[in-house]
């Protein structure tokens, strides 16, 4: 009969009576190619534990540069996602304390990919408002270390991109996209993909922030003309340019879509937060 967990031998490796750390204390073993599974399912794991334990239900993931300073050419965009989330975690508060619950959950985290430029000024943003605040870090070469401002039970570390983006798509019900470069492109059209295939069964509001960049940037009525999108994928997406503009949208839709009774969650949240499950027909 096999021992309790709490019963088996953590020695150290022991040449002399033959005996070897059980497998998940083999560091080799866990930084090797056999082990790439485990490591992926530790990505899941681990901030599904911290959720739950900290009560996050729903988060609002902003996306955008980690290149723009708060005193650089585009700082306006700095403080207005700083603004936003703070605005946008004051919201939400009320949200929370109206439950009546003694330990409510948690809806509207601000969520950023953790590191500098954009995602520091929403963290910094729901920081301000005295709210817990999401930071989903990935290890790069350059330019992404985690910023001061994530909570930091709630700040995490990715090693693969896919996994960091389930964490994006998956607790999100709103998604606000400022200017960014390749990464930003990438993030947001997966969301809009997810959301033009419906293969998520959530509502996705998106946001796109600044219209003067974005339609710079991308044309989607060309996408429309040349038959790549269908028109009506054009109401996938919202563009604001204040602060006030987007909190109105947001507080809108969420309350359209999440905070009628009707919308009220079915299961209790201690079994797992609010995850928008994928469509399987």
């Amino acid at each position: 009969m096999p021992l309790p967990e709490d019963q088996i031998s953590t020695e150290s490796s022991d040449p002399l009576n033959g005996r070897r750390p059980v497998a998940y204390r083999e560091e080799a073993f866990l930084q090797s190619p056999e082990s790439r599974p485990l490591r992926i399912l530790s990505e899941y794991l681990w901030p599904l534990a911290h959720f739950q334990e900290e009560r996050i239900q729903d988060t609002i993931v902003f996306f955008g540069s980690a290149r723009i300073e708060e005193s650089g050419p585009l700082g306006r965009y700095y403080r207005d996602a700083r603004e936003l989330a703070r605005m946008v975690t004051q919201w939400a508060a009320t949200i929370s304390e109206s439950t009546g619950n003694s330990a409510p959950s948690r809806r509207f985290v601000v969520c950023s990919g953790g590191g500098p430029g954009i995602m520091e000024a929403a963290n910094r943003g729901a920081s301000d408002a005295g709210g817990k605040t999401v930071g989903l870090n990935i290890g790069l070469p350059f330019e992404q270390r985690p910023n001061p401002y994530i909570t930091p039970e709630l700040s995490f570390e990715f090693h693969y991109f896919f996994m960091r983006k389930f964490w994006f798509a998956y607790l999100a019900k709103a998604l606000v996209v400022f200017p960014g470069g390749f990464g930003t492109l990438d993030e947001m059209c997966e969301i809009l993909t997810l959301a033009q295939t419906r293969k998520l069964e959530s509502k996705i509001l998106i946001l796109l922030y600044g219209s003067e960049f974005w339609d710079e940037i991308l044309n989607f009525n060309a996408l429309v003309k040349h038959g790549m999108i269908a028109e009506s994928d054009l109401s996938l997406f919202r563009f604001a340019d204040t602060p006030d503009a987007a909190l109105q949208l947001l507080k809108e839709g969420l309350t359209r879509y999440y905070l009628e009774p009707e919308r009220a969650l079915r299961q209790p949240f201690e079994e797992a937060p609010e995850i928008a499950r994928t469509r399987t027909s």
